[in-house]
């Protein structure tokens, strides 16, 4: 990707002392196992719009119901939690996962916006729990639900280990599949913040 940046700079750049005719196209590299695009030099400095991958699509639409499940995990420990620690995890995940979301929203209503004129659905895949790596079952859900104290925090802790792993997975996948850059930055964000949070709470000891 950086050499088609490189390439764009060379061209804008000659653009604006001569610009032959017989100027050579520039190829712009596209996902895993995609045929790149020729592109013409006058297609840049325009609003030209790139379709994410298919893997960009999924990573988003499955992101989005990962972290809502996150969230309502977070949300019972106020009340159930007995660690402090524990506590303390459960907010910084609400407010890290919360904003994380919204982004991502942000990029799907931008994205449906988008695509029709592009001949694009704008709809993202459909998805499933069972289709995403560490998600909590109904079962473990109610579980950790009714759960208080020192039972609580042992079984958010396995739980969410195991959540954030699931995400790391996730993004793994779509930054060596994806070729949305914006995506791309949300993927890292989240193997960043997630990765910090599993080493917090894989030190955390509940007697």
């Amino acid at each position: 990707m950086r050499i088609v940046f490189v390439a764009v700079l060379v061209a804008v750049l000659a653009g604006c002392t001569s610009q032959p005719e017989d100027q050579p196209p520039i190829i712009a590299p596209q996902g895993p196992g995609e045929q790149a695009q020729t592109l013409s030099p006058g297609d840049f400095g325009t609003d030209r719009w790139v379709a994410p991958s298919e893997a960009d699509l999924r990573y988003v639409a499955r992101m989005i119901v990962h972290h809502r499940q996150a969230l309502e995990m977070a949300a019972l420990a106020p009340d159930r939690a007995r660690d402090e620690t524990v506590r303390g995890l459960a907010s910084r995940i609400h407010d890290t996962q919360g904003p994380e979301i919204a982004a991502m929203e942000q990029w799907r209503r931008q994205y449906a916006e988008n695509a029709p004129a592009h001949g694009h659905s704008a709809d993202l895949p459909d998805v499933g729990h069972e289709s995403m790596p560490g998600m909590a079952t109904p079962e473990q859900l109610a579980a950790l639900a009714a759960a208080r104290g020192a039972d609580f925090d042992r079984l958010f802790l396995q739980l969410m280990i195991a959540h954030h792993e699931g995400a790391l997975q996730m993004a793994v996948e779509v930054l060596s599949t994806g070729r949305d850059v914006r995506v791309e930055e949300m993927a890292n964000d989240v193997s960043a913040s997630q990765t910090d949070e599993i080493n917090r709470m894989k030190a955390i000891t509940i007697p």
